[in-house]
């Protein structure tokens, strides 16, 4: 496999951050594709576990993972579908969602996190469709404003929408959000 593309620019502001969720309990990364965020954090040192649906991009990261000696469990799981999601109240430092929006799984995520765990989530918004590539389904896209009312539970650390890149926009929101303790 070859190496994942960079971790985001959301999530290199964020590692301090992640230090200290990281104390409470593992980093979760779910839909994590080929583990660009997976493999950045677990070489920053953190306990990692990728979840995603895709077993060859599982079978990558796994293979990746190990020629770089770094501890990272996969989980293979739709968590499009209820019964397979696997995630345990209280079980997760940090969650890590990046490119990835299935509304119904929200609940499930405030609830995985620790008291003080928290959240990064960076996804497409509906001003995507303006740009000719990424995802077109609107099921798949934040309207303006969105992704912090998904998380009522959370405390907001940061919010924001914007347009990255130039040849190829991408039209992202981005939100740090804390569990109350």
């Amino acid at each position: 496999m070859s190496d994942p593309s960079p971790p985001s620019r959301f999530f290199v502001e964020h590692v301090q951050a992640l230090t200290k969720a990281a104390q409470h309990g593992p980093i979760l990364d779910l839909a994590c594709g080929r583990g660009r965020h997976s493999i950045a954090a677990a070489e920053a040192g953190f306990r990692v576990i990728g979840i995603d649906r895709n077993r060859d991009s599982l079978a990558g990261l796994q293979s990746l993972a190990r020629s770089r000696g770094l501890a990272l469990e996969s989980i293979r799981a739709d968590i499009e579908n209820p019964a397979e999601i696997p995630l345990k109240p209280n079980s997760c430092g940090a969650i890590l969602v990046f490119r990835f929006l299935y509304r119904p799984l929200a609940p499930k995520i405030e609830a995985a996190l620790v008291p003080g765990g928290l959240l990064l989530y960076e996804t497409f918004t509906l001003t995507q469709l303006e740009f000719g590539a990424g995802p077109r389904n609107p099921a798949h896209l934040l309207g303006a404003g969105e992704l912090p009312t998904l998380f009522t539970a959370l405390r907001v650390a940061s919010f924001y929408e914007d347009v990255v890149g130039s040849e190829r926009p991408t039209a992202l929101a981005h939100l740090a959000a804390y569990k109350p303790s």
